[in-house]
Formats: structure tokens, C-alpha cells, sequence
């Protein structure tokens, strides 16, 4: 975040502290709420839009239309208005990053990590979808992650509602980000929530691949191909995504709405089950098609990642088949139906007579040739590819369609097989400490693969952090193999986690070690003396240090006014070493000097105080030194001598 000079107070209240990002229709900043004493994200139209009615009026709608979304996955607006001719909205501050700058950062994410954040935009999506609200610009600069790891979808800034009308886009034009475009918004066609669908199936693509399935030189080569192109398969540029996975992307991205996941609900559920490791939905049918014909790469396109206008492309799409208006076409569509459904009954009962429907066969563990034979008995075409496996090289470790399930004897299948025993050595690291995603970069380098515990009981004595990772299994310094499972502990969302001590830090660094924390440092609440901290210092937190709090919790910081005052204990008449004890069990040091003009008692074996520069009772500060004067004692013959 970049601080700013104009620290500008809107509407009495929103106080503008530092710069969060630009957008295509507005800026974001860092501001207090000076009226709830919070910080906030204060999102402000650029001033040469607000001239603009259809601008203004899209900017209003963003605020109606999340205002109105209250779920746990959707960064909530507080409040919305217009000082000065400026126009605003303010919106919950998330303490963390976007999945864009994830993406900028590691190019991929893990497979399991991908389904997990997919799973939870596509569960805001469904809540809003059941509103009546369509996103319209899913993208990974729009979907926020916490420290905590939850995700969080914002900027519903082209949402409408389903029932309403959109007139702000300019004729011939939509709004937009063309790499996250659907085929039917790219067409300029009414949209609903399966838009949505595939805009997400991109997302994903791009978190398991490191690109988006489209790129071009212009935001309009991007749309084009939307529209006309085939989609390529995730594992044609990285042959390790998963096949379920695969499938859920792939269904996510039919061209047709109809060929999609029918709602956000229905790939969310399927995301679930590939994350707890059970059979998915996609792929079990007839809908998934995987395209032959992969779309190659040629330079991004750098507006694409933007919202904005982008000219209305023309189908046809690949898949879909457009009505005729005329009498005539309705007839001829009629015969083509009865034609079709004749030839598909009477193809439904040659498969019946001839192939019929049967289970595909469970090869694990075959050589590729016995699989091979087996397959080619009973018609299948079979086509292979590798993965990594500790199994020999070309034994069948996996299929598509997989093991038990139904298939129509003749159709293609894919054998995985392994790629053998290409395993080496490697000395499992540190990751303790580490920020998830810096982890999990480093594990993917080490070419070792992880999973996450999450927990609510953070372990060890350190400082903890969300998102961060507390503990790992195998240890560092553990000998193990590329392929080897790393397990990282981490704090579950919403687990409460003890305060750092950060007593004697001067603010700077206390602010820092409870930001990273996760907490919000609310300024210093007072002062008061410390005879163990500096002034200046922090000397205590409120919360105390060690109190359990959650993320995004307040803390306030108490600093050290200095030493305190302590009471000084009268010690005139007690000798030296009664004095220097009772002086020092208060903190105080003796130091002692003879009273000249006043002798000792006659017979008195030990010099006594005579004299103390701070009067019993009275105060002196922590550490402080008393001067004591003592008597001086007669040596037997009339001379005087010095002790102390």
C-alpha cells in the first residue's frame, strides 16, 4: 500500500490513509471510520466518471447489488455515497492479497488448492445467483484471500439483477474482462448464473495451468475465441492436473450454457468431492468433450485482465445450433428432429445388439500391452499417458473413464501409465514460518507434493500467524524422494490464536509483529511507568499479551512513561548493613559518608545513619541512590576513625 498526501475526509467520517490499488472504474483505499473507530476499504469513482450518469449509475448499482449479498465468501459494503461530487462505496477491509497476485507471484497453484478456493467463490457465486444477482466479472483480480486462507469475492461492479435490464454498456458493446468472458456474454446475449460458471472454469484453468485457456494481442482476439475457439484441455500444458479435475474444468467451460454445470451449487459440490479425494459428477456423462485442438499461445493480451467495453462478437458458436425465425425453418427443424431421433434410436439398438453398455474394467497393475489387448477384445479404442508413479514404467496405474465405471463397449479410453521409478533424493527444508503460498511454492521446486492440517489448536510457543505455517511433517533435515508428501499445519479460519508479546518493542515494531499477526494495531492507548521497560517502550497490550483473539481483532498498545516512584524507608539509626537491605529490597541503592560532627555512642561497635537525603516516606525514583551519612566512631584514646 502506498501512503498518500491527500489524506481527505469524506462525508465527516471515511478518512483516506493509504492507496490499496486502481481499477478500471475506481480507486481503492485504506481509511478510517472515524464515526466506529475501524479501518475500512473506501472505493472511489475517478473523478472524470462521476460527470458521467451511466457511470455513476453502474457505480451505484455495485453498492445496491453487494449490499444486499451477506454471506462469509463476499467482502460485504457498509455504505455508499457522494460528497463533493465524488462518488463512493465502503466495503469490508480484507487483510490479505488477490488470487491475481497469488497468480503474478507462483504462476499455479496445487491442484487441491485450486479445488479449495474454487469451491468457496463458486459458493459466494451460488448464494447470489439464488439473490437474483449475476457476477458478470469473475477474475482472480476479484477474488480475495485472507490471511486465514478464506476467499472472498468483491467488485460486483457490472452485477445485475436477473429480472433487470442493462442499458449502460454503449450499443454494440458489453462490460467486462474479455479473458473471463463467457460465449453468450461475449455474443452481447442475455446471461444468468452459468456465465458465471464458466467465467470461474477459466479461473480455474488458470490456477492449475499458469494461463488462461485464451489469449490474444487484443481484447477482442480474446472474446473471438470464446466464442469460435475449441477450449483446450488443462493437461495439455501441464500433463499433472489431475483427470477428475480436468473433467470438472472442462464441464465448467461447455460452450453451450446447457453443456455447463447448471449452477455454481452443482460445481461446487463436485470441487468438494475431488478435494476429499471421492468420484465426481463431471466426465460421467456425455457432456464433457475434451478438444482436440488446442489453442496455442501468442502474446498476452494485458488489457484483457481489465474491466471494460468490449465490441459484441457473432457466433455461431462450435456447439450451439440456432433457431430460425421462419415457419419454414420450424418445419425443417421438426423433421430433423424426428430424422435424428430415428437414427439415434436405431443407433441406441445396434449398441444394444452389438456393443451394449458394460463396466470399464479394472487394469491396475497390468503392462500396458495386457491392458491394451483387453481393451481392444471388447472394441475400446485406447489411447495412453504418463504420470509420475513409483510403480515399473508402463504398468496401468489409473484410467479415463475409471475403474467401474459404465462405458459403451467401442468408445475411447486413455490408460495413465507409469512413467517408472524417476524418483531422487531430496532433503526435506523448513517451511515452519513460512507464508502457505511461499510453502507451496517451495515444495512444488522441491518436486515434493503437500496437503494441509488445519487446526484449531496452534502449536509450539511461537508467535502465530494465519495463513502461516505453524508445524510440518516430515521434519526439516528428514531424508525423503521427489513425490515424498510434505503436511503443513496451519490455522483454521476463525480459530482464536494468542496475542504476540510484543513488550519492549518500540511501536514500529510491535505494529509490524501484530499486523503480520493478523491484527489490527488501533494507536496507543495511554502511558505508565515500567521499572523494567524503557520509556518510549511498550510495556503492555490490550489485549494482554497471550489473550486469545481472532483475526482482525483490535489491539491497543501501553507505553512506558519510565521508571516508577517508590517510597523510601527511613533508616536513620540503623547501621550500614541494616540500611543497605532495607534500601535495596525497594529498589535503591546506599551510598554512605561520615558525619563529621556528629561521633558515635561511646562502646558502640558499628557506625549508625545519621542522616538520609530523602526523608523516610517520602518517594524517589525506581533505581535511585540515597546518600546516608553516618556517625563517626571514637577510637579509645581520643582519635576518630572512618568506616563504610
Amino acid at each position: 500500500m502506498e501512503t498518500v498526501d491527500d489524506t481527505r475526509l469524506y462525508s465527516n467520517r471515511y478518512q483516506v490513509t493509504h492507496l490499496i490499488a486502481r481499477g478500471g472504474m475506481a480507486m481503492v483505499y485504506r481509511a478510517h471510520d472515524t464515526l466506529l473507530n475501524r479501518a475500512v476499504a473506501l472505493k472511489i469513482l475517478y473523478s472524470e466518471l462521476s460527470e458521467d450518469p451511466a457511470f455513476v449509475e453502474r457505480f451505484r448499482r455495485e453498492a445496491q447489488a453487494a449490499a444486499n449479498l451477506s454471506h462469509p465468501n463476499i467482502v460485504p459494503v457498509f455504505d455508499w455515497g457522494e460528497d463533493e461530487g465524488t462518488y463512493f462505496i465502503v466495503m469490508e477491509l480484507v487483510d490479505g492479497t488477490s488470487l491475481a497476485e497469488v497468480l503474478r507471484h507462483t504462476g499455479s497453484v496445487s491442484p487441491s488448492r485450486a479445488a479449495q478456493i474454487g469451491a468457496q467463490v463458486a459458493s459466494a457465486l451460488s448464494f447470489a445467483h439464488r439473490a437474483g444477482v449475476v457476477h458478470r466479472d469473475v477474475k482472480p483480480g476479484n477474488i480475495l484471500i485472507t490471511r486465514e486462507g478464506q476467499v472472498k469475492v468483491t467488485d460486483f461492479g457490472i452485477a445485475q439483477a436477473v429480472a433487470s435490464e442493462d442499458h449502460l454498456a454503449a450499443a454494440g458493446s458489453v462490460m467486462g474482462t474479455a479473458t473471463y468472458f463467457s460465449p453468450e456474454q461475449a455474443e452481447g446475449v442475455a446471461v444468468d448464473g452459468r456465465s458465471d460458471v464458466y467465467s470461474l472454469g477459466v479461473v480455474l484453468f488458470e490456477m492449475v495451468v499458469g494461463r488462461p485457456p485464451f489469449v490474444g494481442d487484443t481484447p477482442v482476439d480474446v472474446s473471438s475465441q470464446h466464442v469460435h475457439s475449441v477450449v483446450p484441455s488443462p493437461s495439455e500444458f501441464n500433463p499433472d492436473v489431475p483427470h477428475d479435475l480436468e473433467a470438472i474444468i472442462m464441464e465448467a467451460l461447455g460452450k453451450s450454457p446447457h453443456h455447463r454445470y447448471q449452477s455454481a451449487d452443482e460445481l461446487r459440490a463436485d470441487l468438494v468431492r475431488f478435494t476429499a479425494g471421492e468420484p465426481v459428477r463431471a466426465g460421467s456423462g456425455e457432456g464433457t468433450y475434451f478438444g482436440a485442438d488446442a489453442t496455442r499461445a501468442v502474446a498476452v493480451v494485458s488489457g484483457g485482465e481489465r474491466t471494460q467495453a468490449v465490441p459484441i462478437m457473432s457466433g455461431p458458436r462450435t456447439d450451439v445450433v440456432r433457431r430460425r425465425s421462419s415457419r419454414g425453418g420450424w418445419v425443417g427443424f421438426v423433421v430433423a428432429l424426428v430424422v435424428v431421433a430415428a437414427a439415434a434410436a436405431g443407433f441406441a439398438y445396434y449398441q444394444h445388439l452389438h456393443t451394449g453398455v458394460t463396466t470399464m474394467p479394472d487394469l491396475l497393475g497390468q503392462s500396458v500391452q495386457q491392458a491394451k489387448s483387453a481393451l481392444k477384445a471388447d472394441g475400446f479404442s485406447v489411447d495412453t499417458s504418463y504420470a509420475k508413479s513409483k510403480q515399473p514404467r508402463d504398468t496401468v496405474i489409473g484410467s479415463f473413464p475409471k475403474f467401474g465405471r459404465k462405458v459403451v463397449k467401442g468408445q475411447a479410453v486413455t490408460l495413465t501409465l507409469s512413467e517408472g521409478n524417476t524418483t531422487s533424493p531430496v532433503t526435506i527444508q523448513s517451511y515452519v514460518g513460512l507464508a502457505l503460498s511461499d510453502a507451496e511454492a517451495q515444495i512444488n521446486a522441491a518436486k515434493l507434493g503437500f496437503k494441509i492440517n488445519y487446526t484449531s489448536n496452534p502449536p509450539g510457543s511461537g508467535t502465530v500467524i494465519p495463513n502461516t505455517v505453524l508445524a510440518q511433517s516430515p521434519q526439516p533435515g528428514t531424508q525423503g524422494q521427489t513425490g515424498d508428501t510434505v503436511t503443513l499445519t496451519v490455522l483454521a479460519s476463525g480459530s482464536t490464536y494468542p496475542i504476540a508479546n510484543v513488550i519492549g518493542k518500540d511501536v514500529v515494531q510491535a505494529t509490524v509483529t501484530l499486523t503480520n499477526q493478523g491484527l489490527v494495531v488501533n494507536g496507543v492507548q495511554g502511558r505508565t511507568c515500567s521499572n523494567t521497560v524503557n520509556s518510549g517502550l511498550v510495556v503492555a497490550t490490550l489485549p494482554a499479551a497471550g489473550a486469545p483473539v481472532k483475526a482482525g481483532s483490535s489491539v491497543q498498545l501501553i507505553l512506558s512513561s519510565g521508571y516508577c516512584q517508590v517510597v523510601v524507608p527511613g533508616v536513620v539509626g540503623d547501621t550500614e548493613s541494616q540500611a543497605t537491605s532495607a534500601l535495596q529490597a525497594q529498589n535503591l541503592q546506599p551510598s554512605y559518608s561520615v558525619d563529621p560532627t556528629t561521633p558515635c555512642p561511646l562502646g558502640a561497635t558499628q557506625p549508625t545513619v545519621t542522616t538520609q537525603s530523602v526523608s523516610a516516606g517520602g518517594n524517589a525514583t525506581y533505581g535511585a541512590t540515597i546518600d546516608l551519612q553516618v556517625c563517626e566512631m571514637t577510637v579509645p584514646g581520643g582519635g576518630t576513625t572512618t568506616q563504610g
